[in-house]
């Protein structure tokens, strides 16, 4: 069973920018070769995420007002407390939803519903840098 890595490196806004990785992935995936395996993709950092959804203006909308809801930027946070720091929220966020997935391949191609796609959500309250480790079992 090999393992495939690569790395993709990628600039955000934050403040809940929503970056669609799902066409990188497949690109990956593709040039593999694997007929079928587990892809898995993991993002540095504790104010982000990853996760699937239908990566559309609505889709993308709700879950940001779904996240101000449940875990305002503005609130009483220790962290900010005693790092003098304004990102708690951020981090906060990203524990809920998670730093990967993993994706099943068959026939040569993720196994993603017809309106799913695999996205980084960028919590920060600034723009970054990030880092996202794609690996392949297979």
């Amino acid at each position: 069973m090999a393992v495939q890595t690569q790395e993709l490196r990628l600039s955000t806004d934050g403040d809940g920018d929503v970056v669609d990785l799902t066409s990188e992935l497949e690109a990956f995936v593709a040039g593999s070769g694997a007929p079928a395996g587990l892809l898995s993709a993991f993002v540095r950092g504790s104010t982000a995420a990853i996760t699937t959804m239908e990566f559309e203006p609505g889709g993308v909308h709700d879950l940001r007002a779904l996240l101000d809801r449940l875990i305002p930027a503005e609130g009483d946070y220790e962290h900010n407390r005693l790092n003098h720091d304004s990102n708690s929220h951020a981090h906060q966020r990203a524990s809920i939803i998670g730093p990967a997935e993993s994706i099943p391949i068959i026939g040569g191609t993720l196994a993603l519903g017809t309106w799913q796609q695999v996205v980084l959500v960028d919590f920060d309250d600034r723009p970054r840098q990030r880092t996202v480790i794609v690996s392949l079992v297979g």
